[in-house]
């Protein structure tokens, strides 16, 4: 099963995010088809989460068509997680992100095993 786009995994993920009462927006837009999607979550302490797409190899073979994220920094100062943001977007520029604020920490990402 192919992957859904970029743009509208983005569209949809904000709207249930939104329906939940968990704050997020479209912070960065990547390419359409194929960017990577990269989660910031502000837990609203001056600490925050940083989940991106999760490597191929944990991704099984049954969910080829879903998108699978990957925690990068959990619990880390804010000013960290928009560092290493930075840093990747230097590496590739057609990236997304999103940003939610909760201070749970909630954020709906189907993550890899």
């Amino acid at each position: 099963m192919p992957r859904l786009r970029s743009d509208f995994w983005v569209s949809a993920h904000l709207r249930r995010l939104n329906g939940e009462n968990i704050p997020a927006v479209q912070r960065r837009r990547g390419s359409a088809e194929a960017g990577a999607i990269f989660v910031k979550i502000d837990r609203l302490d001056g600490t925050a989460d940083l989940y991106g797409p999760a490597p191929q190899a944990l991704i099984d073979a049954d969910d080829a068509g879903d998108r699978r994220f990957t925690p990068i920094l959990t619990a880390v100062p804010s000013p960290d997680v928009e560092e290493r943001l930075a840093r990747e977007i230097r590496f590739d520029s057609d990236l997304w992100i999103v940003e939610i604020d909760d201070r749970e920490g909630r954020h709906g990402l189907l993550l890899a095993e």
